[in-house]
């Protein structure tokens, strides 16, 4: 019995992520974890590996990061919002995340359509900007 109760209380990092609707399919989870996109309390970690309520992840998604508290774990994929309850963001992770959704929101305004592409200069602070430098 105490077995059971244990498969409830842990699971597959990436079959988490994916019933956390954090990533569309678990394919894509398998290959951000790969990429060292998600971390484990701060280190790189393995698809495979299982986590438990209380663990710390880290998820790196183009410019933005968030930290996030595993709350509960489900094998099911479940409704979005029924999905945000498997687990919390931390204040800092919302700040920040809001704070690089307003730059990307002001970049997008300062460039003007008739410029046509980006130049050199312009690819290489938006990419600094999404790798978080």
């Amino acid at each position: 019995m105490d077995q059971t109760k244990q498969k409830k209380e842990s699971m597959r990092l990436d079959k988490w992520l994916w019933a956390a609707r954090l990533f569309k399919t678990r394919r894509l989870a398998i290959e951000a974890i790969n990429a060292g996109q998600v971390t484990l309390g701060g280190a790189k970690t393995k698809p495979s590996k299982t986590i438990s309520t209380g663990d710390e992840l880290t998820i790196r998604k183009g410019p933005c990061r968030q930290q996030l508290i595993v709350g509960a774990t489900s094998t099911r994929r479940m409704s979005a919002t029924a999905a945000q309850g498997l687990y919390t963001e931390t204040e800092q992770s919302i700040a920040e995340r809001e704070k690089v959704a307003g730059l990307l929101r002001f970049n997008a305004t300062q460039r003007s359509h008739s410029q046509g592409r980006p130049t050199k200069r312009d690819r290489r602070l938006l990419q600094r900007l999404r790798r978080g430098d």
